[in-house]
């Protein structure tokens, strides 16, 4: 009885279902290929970025990644692991890390959802929201060290800098 029910709560709190209509509404391509996984792609400003929503509900754990479509050779890598983790210093949500199978980087941001946690299209719709401005916002750090030959601190002054007014 005690699976039965358990099985009834799972087949209607999904998380990846709410993921899945915040994706349509912003008419992303989209694709689910597994049971606990979401992927998307949406065009930014500087690049595309993949997003999956990846559920494990045997944990009640939900996690966003948004991949930087743009691979670190590795040579450079002890700079772009000095910039993580200036850049996580930075982030009052979710971190960066360095995806190890293509050497790119990624924005991660987990939530526990477990024992009747939940949560909504608009708190979904603003995590979205948040990654992509945070990948938008660090991408040109990423590059000045990858193209630019730029120190870390230097790579990150210049994500950080912030123009005042328009001339």
């Amino acid at each position: 009885m005690t699976s039965l029910l358990q099985k009834k709560r799972e087949e209607i709190f999904n998380p990846l279902d709410l993921a899945e209509r915040v994706i349509m509404e912003r008419d992303w391509v989209f694709d689910r290929p597994a049971d606990g996984e979401l992927i998307a792609e949406v065009n930014g400003a500087w690049c595309n970025y993949h997003i999956w929503f990846t559920w494990q509900e045997d944990c009640g754990g939900l996690t966003l990644s948004c991949e930087l479509d743009s691979k670190f050779p590795k040579r450079i890598m002890p700079q772009i692991h000095s910039l993580l983790a200036l850049v996580n210093e930075k982030l009052w949500l979710g971190h960066f890390d360095i995806c190890s199978e293509d050497m790119t980087a990624v924005f991660r941001h987990s939530l526990m959802l477990r024992e009747g946690a939940g949560t909504t299209v608009e708190h979904l719709q603003e995590l979205l929201d948040l990654a992509i401005s945070e990948c938008e916002r660090f991408y040109p750090a990423f590059q000045s060290v990858v193209w630019g030959g730029k120190s870390p601190s230097e790579a990150l002054e210049i994500a950080l800098f912030e123009t005042i007014a328009e001339a």
